[in-house]
């Protein structure tokens, strides 16, 4: 998080997050995560997709409602790509551990820049950091071998609701 926030730097104003979440309480928690890493990484939060450099959508594979909703609204994303193009659009959550889908996203969802699985979700500045360096799209669905990172930044909205993981990944039986 270190060497994003080093990378980030470098910019005039501080970067904003967009983080939509669909599905499941496991899919919110991880949203708490990946916001502690953005704002570990220097980075502030907005509830407008055009104004981000950076757009998070957290998927779940289960509930078809959600993945329906999920498939539509990264294709909306196009246009704030094509606003700005320099904004980075990231897919994760289950549907993301999906092989088919990844390759939907690879081949029909081209202004996706890093698509990453549940299991690796502590590996996402790493993997942030790899996609800004080498300015290519990232694709990392495997790996994690079960090895679960703890301690990871948290950032919540403030209100008196958190939401606390009891067991990682899906069991499909949300």
């Amino acid at each position: 998080m270190r060497q994003v926030r080093a990378l980030l730097k470098t910019r005039l104003t501080a970067p904003l997050a967009y983080i939509d979440t669909y599905g499941c309480q496991q899919n919110e928690a991880d949203s708490e995560t990946l916001r502690g890493m953005f704002r570990e990484m220097g980075c502030g939060f907005t509830d407008d997709e055009f104004k981000a450099d950076f757009i998070v959508i957290n998927t779940c594979a289960i509930r078809e409602n959600a993945e329906n909703r999920a498939f539509g609204n990264v294709g909306d994303l196009v246009h704030t790509k094509k606003a700005k193009p320099s904004q980075i659009i990231a897919l994760c959550g289950c549907l993301a551990a999906v092989p088919e889908t990844v390759e939907k996203i690879r081949l029909s969802y081209r202004h996706v820049d890093l698509v990453f699985a549940p299991n690796i979700l502590w590996r996402f500045p790493e993997l942030l950091l790899r996609m800004l360096s080498e300015k290519g799209r990232v694709f990392e669905i495997l790996g994690g071998d079960g090895l679960i990172a703890e301690g990871l930044p948290v950032h919540r909205d403030g209100t008196v609701k958190a939401w606390l993981p009891i067991m990682y990944g899906c069991n499909n039986f949300c």
